[in-house]
């Protein structure tokens, strides 16, 4: 078998002949579940719309994306369309905008069910009954030939995981799928997703600006900005010592609830317009550790001692920062 289900490999992305995504190097491995972080436009959702062949026309894509070893990138538009919904089901964060107000949901769940596993009349509807039981909608059997318009918002985002499981996918992308939500259905749908991949061995990446809810469902995550990832290690790694000075600002910005109440402390700013990036490192302008090199050169993601990637040219002087940090924070 091979070790990953799927490979992004140096995978660029350029719109109107402006670079958004810069080369992506990242591994989804079966049954894991990866964290994809960032602030907004940083190319996170890119990413895997460019995977899946789903930007628009006037998107232009390189690199390689391979399922299994099999290459997608650049290939017939027949090995894609096997390869959506049945191998890879990507759900969004507004499910209303996915759900078709027009058809009932038991009809839209069947044509998922038809369309990837050449289910039809009774046996459709049985496990389409059986999909919403287990994403759990209450009273399934009657509120099959409902419209989408009589579910609740958080019922919406369950039917929208119910047909994506229709496929029985090995890699569910799960792009922000609760932002639109209040926190007690946010906590319902997180759980929802890890319960559904104990049970499926479905492997998870879960697209989020919010590291909480990137902390309860993912196993490894990569941090993005600007269109590259700078920085990627296991979840105790990066929530232990962040290393990279934008990992750091994005949970400096975290509000806490427990312990002393102190000021947030916001990365100064702005993210940099995609056709005027700096020359060197894209964080750069907003770095207190910026050295002479950020300015002209940029640093590769490299592999360092504890297996994490980074991609920063000052890596001891944020670890001493962070070091620091959290020795002012124990003594207040």
């Amino acid at each position: 078998m091979n070790p990953h289900l799927v490979e992004l490999r140096e995978l660029k992305v350029a719109f109107d002949g402006v670079p958004v995504l810069h080369g992506i190097d990242l591994t989804v491995g079966h049954g894991e579940a990866l964290g994809l972080v960032g602030e907004s436009g940083c190319g996170k959702s890119v990413t895997w719309l460019a995977a899946l062949g789903l930007l628009p026309g006037k998107a232009s894509v390189s690199g390689s994306v391979r399922i299994e070893g099999r290459e997608l990138c650049g290939g017939p538009r027949q090995i894609l369309e096997g390869v959506r919904g049945g191998r890879i089901a990507m759900i969004f964060q507004d499910p209303s905008s996915s759900l078709n107000p027009v058809l009932r949901i038991g009809r839209q769940i069947t044509e998922a069910l038809a369309l990837h596993r050449g289910l039809h009349g009774q046996a459709a509807k049985a496990e389409a009954l059986r999909l919403m039981d287990m994403v759990g909608i209450p009273d399934a059997r009657r509120r099959f030939d409902l419209y989408s318009h009589e579910f609740s918002g958080g019922q919406c985002q369950r039917l929208m995981i119910a047909m994506a499981l229709a496929g029985e996918p090995d890699l569910l992308i799960a792009d922000e799928p609760t932002t639109a939500l209040d926190a007690t259905i946010q906590a319902q749908i997180l759980d929802l997703l890890i319960q559904l991949r104990a049970e499926t061995d479905m492997a998870t990446v879960f697209i989020s600006h919010d590291l909480g809810a990137v902390s309860q469902v993912c196993e490894r995550v990569c941090v993005m900005y600007a269109g590259r990832i700078v920085e990627q290690g296991s979840i105790g790694q990066l929530f232990a010592e962040p290393r990279h000075p934008y990992t750091r600002g994005l949970f400096d910005a975290i509000p806490r609830i427990d312990g002393p109440r102190n000021r947030l402390i916001p990365i100064p700013g702005t993210v940099p317009n995609p056709k005027k990036l700096p020359s060197g490192c894209a964080f750069s302008p907003r770095c207190a550790h910026a050295e002479d090199a950020c300015s002209w050169q940029r640093p590769e993601l490299e592999t360092l001692e504890d297996g994490r990637r980074l991609a920063c040219f000052s890596p001891v002087a944020i670890a001493r920062a962070a070091a620091v940090r959290q020795k002012i924070l124990e003594d207040v």
